[in-house]
């Protein structure tokens, strides 16, 4: 998951006033007909179901020891979604996966990550070797798909990883990194943008192709300068071993070599010609793993099918990723990410299944696997959609909705008339600080939306900021905890969504499609 940040062009919407349930009223849009006092009455009835402590309940089970860490392809994954399938039927959502089930599978292979690997530098000392080891976690963090083994060798620093002959760069040339290891950045050396420059450069952006990059030119080992955070979205090569690494690695390594990191980086993106060398440093690493290339992942999907006999057949969607990291070796929780979404979800299903009022298109629910391994859940939908993508009128996708004060949402400048649903449900119900802008996803998939945004689907990505700055960085490790979540801020959002998306599945005519 990429961390939502709140984009630099916003459009805020502030109140200080508030309406009780009993008083409220719905905001109009010009020519549109006020609900009935009754019908409004149910929807509140049904909003109210939406509790914080429910929600914060069903985080609570999703972090626990018995799904571990939710790792697509796992056994732990499988039976979490087996639990959020329990609850969907419980309440009546149907089954929108294939063959009459809630689920639809795809091809996911996954590793497991054993306790046991380190990382180490020889540090030379008055004729002797001191081994320096690093610390798990604030320093390294095993790499999610390496292979079992360890290795001891010289680093060889070799840039963006990128061999691309058609745009006259190669970091690999003149150095020789077979049987050593390589110690390289994330991206390229250019900004993501929508430029036809950067989608020159954007296949060598992805993980999975600068591990094989480095095995091709036969290094046995990386060091992947990459947080440290956890991440199993690469490729698996047996026997190639590697970790992520963050600045007191990379600072060790180019200790010395009167080269800095940061220089060194800035003169690479100033010419885009490679700076690559070897180190002289001897490191050692570990890495204890095994690879199941026979794994199977599972998108969840529920429906609430329309009672219109036209406007059923378009869908309004809403959706997070199920999945985490599972263990790289200690428990990756993954509350915030992305545990607070899928509990959202839930709270706007099982309001939305015990609401006397029946929306009249058709409202499907997604859970999808393989986020964090690429994505590949989402991408499998679209490529195989349950339901028509030109009948899909908006995805509503949440990443980290479960800590802060205020929502925000990228998509938002993108999709004016469907942010105008969110305005006016902000204002009659709800009363957070909401704000968001727009969205365009030039670089490697890093979110479910941006595989529906490239199919054509209107596809805005919510989260929530502000509030109490927790201390510590939470992304991708073991401290994406219980404690941290903002129980009140997803009850909010589930509110927000369930009279939103109501809404707008009785609007006459919908058009949030942009050309």
């Amino acid at each position: 998951m990429r961390r939502l940040r709140t984009p630099s062009c916003i459009l805020i919407l502030t109140l200080s006033f508030g309406l009780t349930a009993a008083g409220a009223t719905t905001l109009q849009r010009p020519g549109q007909t006020a609900a009935p006092k009754t019908d409004e009455r149910k929807l509140l009835d049904a909003m109210h179901l939406i509790q914080s402590g429910t929600l914060l309940d069903y985080v609570k089970e999703m972090v626990s020891e018995k799904y571990g860490g939710r790792l697509t392809g796992t056994d732990e994954y499988k039976a979490c979604a087996e639990w959020v399938v329990s609850l969907l039927k419980s309440w009546g959502v149907q089954p929108g996966g294939e063959n009459g089930t809630y689920y639809q599978a795809y091809p996911n292979p996954y590793t497991i990550v054993s306790k046991g690997g380190y990382l180490t530098m020889d540090i030379p000392v008055k004729g002797d070797v001191i081994k320096k080891s690093y610390t798990y976690e604030d320093e390294f963090i095993p790499g999610g798909t390496s292979g079992s083994g360890e290795i001891a060798a010289e680093v060889v620093f070799v840039g963006y990883g990128v061999t691309a002959p058609e745009l006259g760069y190669d970091d690999y040339a003149g150095v020789d990194v077979k049987g050593k290891i390589v110690l390289m950045n994330p991206e390229v050396p250019l900004r993501a943008d929508d430029s036809e420059t950067f989608r020159k450069w954007r296949p060598y952006s992805f993980h999975q192709y600068k591990l094989e990059n480095a095995a091709a030119h036969g290094a046995k080992g990386m060091i992947y300068n990459y947080g440290p955070i956890g991440n199993p979205n690469s490729s698996y090569r047996e026997g190639f071993v590697y970790h992520h690494v963050g600045a007191a690695v990379v600072a060790d390594v180019f200790a010395g070599t009167g080269k800095t990191h940061a220089e060194t980086l800035a003169a690479i993106r100033k010419d885009l010609k490679p700076r690559s060398f070897a180190t002289g440093k001897t490191m050692a690493m570990k890495n204890i793993t095994v690879h199941h290339p026979e794994g199977v992942g599972f998108n969840v999907v529920g429906v609430i099918p329309g009672t219109d006999p036209v406007l059923k057949d378009e869908v309004i969607m809403l959706a997070g990723h199920l999945d985490h990291l599972g263990r790289l070796w200690e428990l990756l929780p993954g509350a915030n990410d992305n545990a607070t979404a899928v509990a959202v979800g839930l709270g706007v299903a099982e309001a939305m299944a015990k609401c006397e009022i029946k929306p009249k298109r058709t409202i499907v629910f997604a859970f999808f696997g393989s986020e964090e391994q690429g994505v590949a859940g989402s991408k499998s939908y679209v490529e195989h959609p349950l339901f028509p993508l030109d009948k899909t009128l908006v995805l509503i996708n949440m990443e980290g909705p479960g800590i802060g004060d205020r929502i925000s949402a990228s998509g938002a400048t993108t999709y004016p008339a469907f942010w105008s649903f969110i305005e006016k449900a902000n204002q009659s119900y709800i009363h957070r600080i909401v704000s968001g802008g727009g969205t365009a996803y030039p670089g490697r998939p890093r979110q479910d939306s941006a595989w529906f945004f490239w199919a054509g689907v209107p596809a805005l990505t919510f989260g929530a900021d502000g509030g109490k700055p927790v201390p510590y960085s939470t992304y991708h490790n073991t401290r994406d905890s219980l404690d941290l979540v903002t129980p009140e801020i997803m009850e909010d959002m589930a509110q927000l969504f369930f009279m939103a998306i109501m809404d707008m599945a009785d609007e006459p005519a919908l058009h949030f499609r942009v050309k």
